[in-house]
């Protein structure tokens, strides 16, 4: 098969004409144009994939605990995962913490610079802010009564649930185990039908991905530059070495951190893993949601990585909420930059309260663009510095949030991949199908 035909070289080749394009449009004024005509196939692509992720969930998770010979099997799988994911997390916000002390962005960023930023992004910092307000009002036990939902139509209307939608999922599927077989098994038949029509859905909507991701890259690029493509240049001078040091953290994070993972816990090669990966790193970028993603991730790792369905179907769900590895480096980092460039030194104390607070933030957040910045604000508030610093790190988010959430499916798959191999449950190489 022709190199041209892959599936990812497809996607990649839309996020470069993508790019291209965007740039053009800045310099050409086309924003307007873009906007109009060019970027809603972008918005029509991202809601295809969100509009099958709750029900994807749904079908994979119920079937997926059901098949479970006992619970002792659910719970052993759940605490590896759960265990793999929050040791993962620990590990980027402290690979964060050492690069952005050791290399001090913030140090370098220009007074005038400071002032302007802030100004200019002062409003969707407030934003931000109000946002942030009314989760910090929450009491220490909301996070785990947020996760049991009161109506599971509700939880379901909304991807921003996806966690009630986990906890329902499992729920059913726990009650499905303990109930006789031959009465489980129409409902059982029901969820498994569901399962296999959103996974042939999942490759029909990729049929789209290069317009898709095309029409989002340009979108981005237009939306952050508007008319003036001097805008991001001007960005990129004043904030550009706090974007090396999160981006060289994600990569650190990466390859060492997931690498050793896949190394060492599994029969798969880190090429392997990349190659067969890539398409749901590439629609994680243009789409700068994990959740959007999931359909894609879930698809590669069977198919294309030999991760059971089994295993697929509880990790990957559980990962897009509540394992958000790329963004706790990328709060870690933000935070003391912000710290830095208001002339505020923290502590180890404080830094600390960074890592404990960015654990527990990531629980149950929302995996959809923007959700970072909420995050960043209550970290911010925990250890004292101006929450409204948000603003300076603002006009480059959108950037960073596309490559966070790489590595946030990144982690989703290492992790699937890690658990199926020690449960048995990966399949060998020579009985996967040929990649397309």
């Amino acid at each position: 098969m022709s190199w041209y035909k892959k599936l990812h070289w497809q996607i990649i080749i839309g996020l470069v004409l993508g790019l291209i394009f965007g740039v053009i449009a800045a310099a050409q004024g086309w924003s307007s144009f873009t906007s109009d005509w060019i970027a809603p196939w972008g918005e029509i692509f991202l809601r295809l994939l969100l509009l099958i992720a709750v029900p994807l969930v749904l079908g994979s998770l119920v079937t997926g605990v059901a098949s479970l010979s006992d619970l002792k099997k659910l719970s052993r799988i759940g605490g590896k995962t759960i265990a793999i994911y929050m040791g993962t997390t620990v590990i980027a916000l402290i690979i964060g913490l050492v690069l952005v002390n050791l290399l001090q962005p913030g140090a370098g960023v220009p007074e005038d610079m400071r002032q302007k930023l802030q100004e200019t992004y002062a409003d969707q910092a407030a934003a931000g802010l109000e946002t942030a307000a009314e989760a910090a009002e929450r009491g220490p036990l909301d996070p785990i009564v947020s996760m049991v939902p009161g109506n599971f139509f509700e939880a379901a209307s909304n991807n921003r649930n996806m966690l009630q939608v986990v906890f329902f999922a499992i729920f059913a599927g726990i009650a499905l185990l303990l109930i006789p077989r031959e009465k489980a098994r129409p409902l059982l038949e029901v969820f498994e039908s569901l399962n296999d029509m959103i996974i042939r859905m999942v490759g029909i909507i990729m049929l789209f991905a290069p317009i898709g991701v095309f029409a989002l890259m340009a979108g981005t690029i237009t939306s952050i530059a508007g008319d003036d493509l001097g805008q991001i240049m001007e960005l990129l001078g004043a904030l550009g070495f706090y974007c090396i040091v999160v981006l060289l953290g994600l990569v650190v994070h990466m390859t060492v951190t997931y690498g050793s993972m896949m190394k060492f816990f599994t029969p798969r090669s880190i090429g392997d893993f990349m190659r067969a990966l890539a398409p749901a790193q590439l629609v994680a970028f243009s789409t700068s949601s994990s959740g959007a993603t999931l359909p894609v991730t879930m698809e590669r790792c069977e198919n294309e990585l030999g991760v059971s369905e089994e295993v697929s179907s509880f990790v990957l769900p559980l990962g897009a909420t509540i394992n958000m590895d790329g963004t706790g480096l990328y709060q870690a980092v933000a935070a003391v930059f912000i710290a830095q460039t208001m002339g505020m030194d923290l502590d180890l104390g404080a830094q600390m309260t960074i890592v404990f607070t960015a654990v527990l933030a990531s629980i149950g957040t929302a995996a959809v663009p923007g959700a970072g910045i909420i995050m960043l604000v209550i970290i911010l508030e925990s250890v004292g510095v101006p929450s409204a610093g948000i603003a300076l790190i603002l006009g480059v988010d959108r950037i960073l949030d596309m490559c966070r959430t790489v590595t946030n499916v990144t982690g989703d798959a290492t992790v699937a991949v890690v658990v199926a191999a020690s449960e048995g449950q990966l399949l060998d190489k020579s009985l996967l199908p040929v990649s397309n």
